[in-house]
């Protein structure tokens, strides 16, 4: 129970700190003089170096049992860094992202390690844990649109820095290992060879790619896609608060969706609620639409994203749980927040809101397609063997 509070505790302040700063990370690099096209390539080119340390932090975590440091580096490094966006060199920017980069992105499959363990111990759900992130973000989200509407941008790393530390404080009080003194029973390119190995893996792995890089144009692009519609900062930020917080009731009872319609059929439902979001945007690109329909993220983004973790989980072995959500998040985030960040941010320029959601809405309904795959082969009980001969769908 003490695991769980303490878990609980870590979500919520990195949810304030990420709430209150990434959202408005654009805000400060195009009053910086970037354009949404060079934000797309400073974003993408640091999450592709990332992306390639990024299995090096799941050996890491696996083999050396070093999830705890791991977890910490990963969210007070970046909090350190953050100091460095007010300068005006694209070198500079470039190197801090990518190294913030570099560390953040292991925050969600260690986390995840963690998260999914301690709630299976203590019968809880991964769902009612990784809600307190979704909390976090949307009182962030809206504080953070308070504070730069009464001071000024370039000091929003203030309040990131001191939330990030109070983070830190409850991952130094998490055991050393998710599990304890659980080695890896195999290598790690064995791993990622037998995970890459089977089709309807990848072919999930396909689907959440295309669902997910419509994301960036939300996480990275809302604040300036709403101020081109007309938009202020301060509705931005009620809009971000209904987004997050819509996530909590989802990840509440996400566990209850999956055991009603199972892992596969509800990433389907959230896919398809992503096309659902993306249409109505593509169809009113007004203020006040793309504040109404932030009721959905929570149905689309909440309920994919747990039941793809919980997913991942299920078919990869326990003392492969770090590398396999490490192989899950590395295209979830990091392939689409490369694709994303690049094709929104110049479809936003070239073309305005209209095209990026059009966009988007597209390659929602082509992750539809494949996800549908996904769960059809399921049905028909086609064993897959990601991890072991004993894993199965």
């Amino acid at each position: 129970m003490k695991k769980l509070l303490k878990l609980r505790g870590f979500y919520l302040f990195l949810g304030l700190a990420g709430g209150s700063f990434g959202s408005y990370l654009t805000l400060l690099l195009k009053q910086g003089g970037l354009d949404s096209g060079r934000i797309g390539m400073l974003m993408a080119t640091g999450t592709l170096i990332a992306i390639c340390i990024q299995p090096l932090w799941g050996v890491i975590s696996d083999r050396y049992n070093q999830a705890r440091l791991v977890l910490i580096l990963s969210v007070g490094v970046p909090a350190v860094l953050a100091v460095f966006y007010q300068s005006e060199y694209f070198i500079v920017l470039l190197v801090v992202y990518t190294l913030s980069t570099i560390f953040s992105s292991t925050q969600a499959p260690i986390a995840d390690s963690y998260a999914i363990v301690a709630a299976n111990k203590a019968g809880s759900t991964y769902g009612s844990i990784r809600m307190m992130l979704s909390i976090g973000a949307a009182v962030g989200a809206y504080a953070g649109s308070q504070y730069v509407s009464h001071f000024s941008v370039s000091t929003i790393w203030v309040p990131f820095l001191l939330l990030s530390s109070v983070a830190v404080v409850f991952a130094l009080t998490l055991p050393k290992q998710a599990e304890e003194n659980r080695m890896m029973s195999q290598s790690f390119s064995k791993g990622i060879k037998t995970l890459l190995g089977n089709k309807i893996f990848l072919a999930f792995l396909g689907g959440s790619f295309l669902v997910n890089q419509t994301m960036t144009a939300f996480g990275t692009y809302f604040v300036l896609a709403f101020q081109s519609v007309g938009g202020s900062t301060s509705h931005a930020g009620i809009a971000l608060f209904i987004a997050s917080f819509t996530n909590f009731p989802s990840m509440l009872y996400a566990s209850k969706v999956i055991k009603k319609l199972g892992r596969e059929r509800t990433l389907l439902l959230g896919a398809l609620i992503y096309v659902l979001r993306w249409g109505i945007q593509f169809a009113f690109p007004t203020p006040g639409v793309m504040i109404g329909v932030q009721v959905l993220h929570g149905l689309s983004f909440g309920l994919f994203y747990i039941a793809a973790v919980e997913y991942v989980s299920h078919i990869t072995l326990p003392e492969m749980q770090a590398t396999g959500q490490s192989v899950f998040n590395i295209v979830f985030s990091g392939f689409a927040g490369i694709l994303g960040n690049l094709l929104n941010g110049i479809l936003l320029r070239e073309g305005g809101v209209w095209l990026m959601n059009l966009s988007c809405m597209l390659s929602s309904a082509a992750g539809v397609l494949l996800i549908f795959y996904v769960s059809r082969s399921t049905r028909k009980r086609i064993l897959i063997p990601v991890a072991s001969e004993r894993a199965s769908l």
